[in-house]
């Protein structure tokens, strides 16, 4: 016999037909709307040129600003000799930036801006649509105020891009299921496609639990809605592997060797480093057990999201997602098939738990800010199921235990994390748990609240427990453009946000918590920010030294033309460019080769390439492991006249490259064959002890000329 209360409880959880977010939207909506937005972009853009970029990523940009064959190929050096080792969608839209206003940060970074705030707008649409404008709001403010985000979307990596796409190929996905359409499933699978396109299969993660809801939720026939996902699939595979078909098409002797590949194609980059490698480990991936994840992100296993290293840049509200995402789906009870409340959840909290189990239990290279894209998932679950909790605790006593729990628990996680940062706001979290105390309260004395100001207090409440909520991640995500953070990091290659909570490299729950040292290009880390002086960055890799002895800031910013223009620094980062004396040596001395120089990891390279503008060749590519050079291409490339010089050892990072085998052989020759550079020739500080010393480390450069093949 269904109780009294079922119905009302149903009918208060559950939006009914017409769904909220197609109602006349209450005055307060847009203008929330548009000051989250405005929050959001200061958060992003804020003294953005004194971020530290990732000279990687910048150097493949100038690289595609100065040939058309380096922008489709996503090539870090013009000459076109290695590409970087993701796909070049994310590069090619910065590098048509630049193209049109010129090369800097600014220009780099201004479309990666726009699409983090477009993936915001995104979110607040599909959730309102569901869940309505207040569960829209507080969606939109989780995803704005989380830190690893703020900290990814100041930055040149991929993964804002990334997300953007991700996140309308959800919102395109269940505006399929509600409408019953096709053509918004297709652009969902396309968007999928192009995300694939921005980082290869992490682009994937969530596309399971988007196809699963629209087969078993949409509102066609079942026969239909299987033909509808086949041809989903058919743009999908379209919208994937155009670029890597493409490549393949390119005879390998006129193509750049594939970088994080182990033979060359972007087929093995797919499947190995950028696919298997990234779970299991290897493919220059590092991993396959002793901390697994190359040592970012601590131990992989289940709790890694709350660990010393992510838990302040991901975690703060992912205890309450996981409760509103259960209670949501409870309240749910046996509603249709095509009910869109259920879809909804179902959606998000797939999209959450794929990336959750695919980010903790990953053996392979495991980056903290790959944690941004399970930020929408939460958001969307804070959003919409706290709205659904919030009108069972109103609707039902047997619901009144939830909400406060979920905002309890959140309050609590929030206190132990702002305390694991020693001496870092002292003040905040005993606030967090103050005000949330008093919003709780708030929330019983003026539960039963219709009209008035019974009503009015009980907003007071619900806003003030929203407030004590975001509070500590909004703190973490502004140390990141005030720099208030103490070792929040913006170095470029491992963005976090917030103090250091963690020592950087491995361990049980340690390492890299706020990347401590990366700003500037300094201290212990990242390879290229300054890399740890012998340590190893990569655990493929080698030396992560990126600065390669070659020390030294920015150089001019450079305009369509390739110009300098004088206005700004170029962006770079990771430990700035290489020393303007060599550079000068190096440019004199170039006799019109195509490569100013060739180094052995692709850190160095890249800093060459941001302090020279000329391309610099990267033997051994991102981690050591790549095969791009060969002792018969290198005779090759000096018969030609195409280069001359050539830095031997770990001076530029990546240790021996290519297999030892490999590395041995082009040293043994290059030291035969090529006449030593004394480090006194370009530098007047050198005396003929650094040149001594210099030599015997092996990290001196050669000249090679034609006449030294034989």
């Amino acid at each position: 016999m269904t109780s009294a209360t079922e119905p009302q409880l149903r009918t208060a959880a559950v939006p009914p037909s017409p769904a909220p977010g197609d109602r006349a939207a209450p005055r307060w909506s847009l203008p929330v709307l548009l000051a989250i937005l405005a929050l959001a972009a200061v958060l992003y853009s804020w003294n953005l040129s004194g971020s530290g970029l990732n000279s990687f990523y910048s150097a493949a940009v100038l690289s595609g600003t100065q040939s058309w064959k380096a922008w489709f190929f996503g090539s870090l050096d013009a000459g076109n000799f290695l590409t970087v080792d993701k796909p070049p969608l994310a590069l090619m839209v910065m590098g048509l930036s630049c193209r049109v206003l010129g090369y800097g940060t600014w220009q780099m970074m201004a479309p990666m801006v726009v699409a983090a705030l477009a993936t915001i707008w995104i979110l607040h649409s599909s959730v309102k649509r569901v869940f309505g404008h207040a569960a829209a709001a507080v969606a939109a403010l989780v995803l704005a105020l989380t830190p690893i985000t703020v900290a990814i979307n100041r930055d040149n990596n991929p993964d804002t891009l990334l997300v953007f796409l991700m996140a309308a190929g959800a919102a395109l996905g269940l505006r399929a299921v509600r409408d019953g359409r096709l053509l918004p499933l297709l652009g969902s699978a396309a968007c999928f496609g192009l995300a694939f396109n921005t980082k290869m299969l992490q682009g994937y993660i969530a596309l399971p639990a988007v196809f699963a809801v629209y087969l078993y939720a949409a509102k066609p026939t079942l026969v239909k809605r299987v033909v509808n996902l086949v041809a989903a699939a058919v743009v999908l595979a379209l919208s994937s592997l155009w670029w890597a078909a493409a490549v393949s098409l390119v005879p390998a002797s006129e193509r750049p060797y594939i970088g994080g590949s182990t033979d060359g194609t972007a087929w093995n980059l797919i499947m190995g480093y950028n696919g298997l490698g990234r779970i299991l480990g290897g493919e220059g991936n590092g991993g396959g057990g002793g901390g697994g994840g190359g040592g970012f992100s601590g131990t992989a296993g289940l709790g890694r999201m709350f660990n010393d290293i992510l838990g302040g840049q991901i975690s703060w509200l992912l205890p309450f997602a996981g409760l509103a995402l259960v209670g949501g789906l409870v309240l749910c009870g046996r509603a249709p098939r095509t009910d869109l409340t259920r879809a909804a959840l179902v959606l998000w909290g797939g999209w959450t738990l794929l990336h959750y189990l695919t980010f903790a239990l990953a053996e392979g290279t495991m980056h903290p800010y790959y944690t941004t894209a399970l930020a929408p998932g939460i958001a969307a679950l804070c959003g919409g199921g706290g709205v659904l909790l919030l009108r069972a605790f109103r609707a039902d006593r047997r619901w009144a235990w939830a909400l406060p729990l979920g905002l309890g628990v959140t309050a609590v996680w929030a206190a132990v994390l702002l305390r694991r940062a020693s001496g870092w706001n002292t003040w905040l979290w005993p606030s967090v748990l103050v005000v949330m105390a008093l919003a709780i309260a708030g929330l019983f004395v003026f539960r039963s609240g219709v009209s008035g100001l019974r009503l009015r207090l009980l907003a007071v409440s619900v806003t003030a427990s929203v407030v004590a909520a975001v509070a500590g991640p909004a703190a973490y995500a502004w140390s990141v453009p005030s720099g208030s953070g103490g070792g929040g990091g913006m170095g470029g290659t491992n963005p976090t946000a917030g103090p250091s909570t963690g020592s950087g490299f491995g361990g049980p729950g340690g390492g890299g918590g706020g990347g401590r040292g990366f700003p500037g290009g300094s201290g212990d880390g990242m390879p290229g920010g300054g890399g740890r002086q012998g340590g190893n960055a990569q655990t493929g890799g080698g030396n992560a030294q990126a600065g390669g002895g070659f020390p030294g800031g920015g150089v001019p910013s450079r305009g369509p033309d390739g110009q300098n223009a004088p206005s700004e620094q170029a962006p770079g980062g990771m430990g700035g460019g290489a020393s303007s004396e060599l550079v000068s040596y190096l440019k004199k001395h170039q006799d019109g080769a195509e490569w100013l120089l060739a180094v052995s990891s692709s850190q160095g390279a890249a800093q060459l390439i941001v302090s020279s503008g000329e391309p610099v060749i990267s033997m051994w590519g991102w981690s050591g492991s790549d095969k791009a050079m060969t002792l018969a291409k290198l005779k090759e490339l000096v018969k030609k006249g195409e280069l001359h010089y050539i830095q031997l050892g770990g001076g530029m990072g990546g240790g021996p490259g290519g297999g030892s085998g490999v590395s041995s052989e082009v040293t043994a020759w290059v030291q035969k064959h090529g006449t030593a550079v004394k480090e006194s020739e370009y530098s007047k500080t050198a005396t003929s002890t650094s040149d001594s010393s210099s030599q015997s480390n092996q990290s001196a450069i050669y000249r090679l000329d034609p006449s030294d093949v034989s």
